[in-house]
């Protein structure tokens, strides 16, 4: 009898979030722009590989004669951890330095999860042709919310330096995650023992930059971390390169998509 109770709740939630569902029409006509008129034909958009790799496999340790840092804190050109996309856009926007880069500065994504759920809507709508069933997974992502800004890229055309800024989705307030910075001190632009020169002295200059504003790092020789947890605040210094994450908040983000999607899964109203 509880058996037969609880099958009979399941079916009437799934009964009950169905409709909302199956009402959310889309107008392949009115698809490339959202309700404040953005036109997403503009954008590329990708679906979320759901999981950075570099987050799976990091691991860290504060060296024995140092202390935690506050890798939360630090800022890239002004952006930092935890800013949302329009903050992170205002700040590049007003300090001058960087502008979007001409094509693709914003990509938008839809976590692999959703895409799914979206997927088996879409085709229980008789809907089989790729690019109508692409069309219809996008418009009904935009319309739940699922579809969001997931990345932003920057340049400073006078120096060929990039930002790369990524950002968690709406579920967890499409804030930033990771940032990625690069510049060309690593380059070398010929063979002969001159270029070889000049690019150990943008190595030793870049250096000494990354130290008088980070401070020295804490975890091997390369590394401000926050703990020995590597899903705390970190950043890591490459030549000519930063990256500084929260791992913990991208793990988040994506459990909590898992756990939406798997919530919110259209299911046929099964009766037996």
């Amino acid at each position: 009898m509880k058996r037969i109770f609880g099958l009979f709740a399941l079916l009437c939630s799934i009964l009950v979030m169905c409709p909302v569902c199956i009402a959310d029409e889309f107008d392949y006509d009115e698809y490339t722009q959202d309700e404040s008129g953005e036109n997403f034909d503009e954008y590329s958009i990708e679906t979320d590989d759901d999981g950075n790799e570099e987050c799976r496999m990091t691991t860290v340790q504060i060296n024995a004669d140092a202390t935690p840092v506050a890798a939360a804190n630090f800022d890239i050109a002004g952006i930092m951890l935890g800013m949302t996309f329009d903050e992170a856009q205002m700040v590049a926007r007003e300090n001058g330095l960087y502008i979007n880069r001409p094509k693709d500065s914003v990509v938008y994504s839809i976590h692999k999860d959703w895409k799914y759920n979206l997927d088996y809507e879409c085709r229980q709508q008789k809907i089989y042709v790729p690019a109508k069933l692409d069309k219809c997974i996008k418009s009904l992502a935009r319309n739940r919310g699922v579809l969001y800004a997931s990345e932003l890229h920057l340049v400073r055309d006078i120096t060929g330096e990039t930002i790369d800024v990524y950002f968690t989705s709406n579920a967890t307030d499409n804030v930033v995650w990771k940032i990625v910075y690069k510049n060309d001190a690593n380059e070398e632009e010929g063979m002969d023992e001159k270029f070889e020169n000049q690019k150990n002295k943008k190595i030793m200059a870049w250096w000494q930059n990354v130290l008088e504003k980070y401070g020295v790092p804490n975890s091997g020789s390369d590394k401000w971390v926050s703990s020995d947890n590597a899903y705390d605040p970190l950043m890591t210094a490459y030549y000519g390169e930063l990256e500084l994450v929260d791992c913990g908040r991208q793990a988040d983000d994506s459990a909590t998509n898992i756990q939406q999607a798997m919530d919110n899964f259209a299911a046929k109203p099964y009766a037996f």
